[in-house]
Parts: structure tokens; sequence; C-alpha cells
């Protein structure tokens, strides 16, 4: 997932950067409507759990809300030590199940500088 970067929140980014947030192994992912409107008006299955907007979470333990949303989509099976990750955003919450999670500045990630000298 390809993401620009919150400069005020994070001042070691600067405005435009943008950055990847890979995950490995995934399963399935959805892209919810909880926005940030949302999250502040308590629409969100999770609220209490992820106490504040615009960050990544993963969740652990039982989760009874999981499969509540019929959108998921599936890439694989969900097998053991898959983990459960949200991430609340300004017009969407993407969450998805996958085995681990990487990020790196656009700069530093290899397939981009490869692909992005290509055109693609």
């Amino acid at each position: 997932m390809r993401l620009i970067l919150n400069h005020y929140a994070f001042p070691a980014f600067q405005e435009g950067e943008q950055g990847i947030l890979r995950f490995s192994n995934c399963c399935q992912y959805r892209l919810g409507e909880t926005n940030d409107e949302g999250w502040y008006r308590g629409q969100c299955r999770y609220r209490q759990a992820a106490p504040e907007w615009g960050e990544f979470y993963e969740l652990t333990g039982p989760d009874p809300l999981r499969d509540q949303p019929e959108d998921w989509i599936t890439l694989g099976p969900d097998t053991d030590g898959m983990r459960h990750f949200l991430f609340y955003m300004k017009d969407e919450t993407f969450e998805c199940l996958a085995s681990d999670w990487s990020f790196a500045p656009m700069i530093d990630n290899a397939l981009y500088r490869v692909m992005g000298t290509q055109g693609g």
C-alpha cells in the first residue's frame, strides 16, 4: 500500500513524501467506510481497541467483531499465525489478515526504484 506520509504528525517526513506499507502473506483484506468523521462519531467497531484515529494498529487476542463485515476480499486460506491489522485513514479504513508487515519510505523501496525508472 502506497501512502502519503503525514509530515505534520511526523516531522521526520517532508511534505509530499510517500511510503510503502507491505503486508506479508496477506490472506484477507477490506476497505471499510469508516472515515475520520465516522471515527469521531463512534461508527467504528474497534473504537475501544484502537483509541486514536489515523493510526496503524494490530489487534490481538479474541476478536468477536472480526468477521462482522461481509465485504472481506479473500486471497488465500486464513491459517494459524495470521495477524489482524487496522489502519484508519482520512477517507476509509483498511484492515487485513497477514503474517507480518513492513514499512519503507519510497526512496528506500528497491522495487519502486527499479520500476520507477522504467515508467512502471
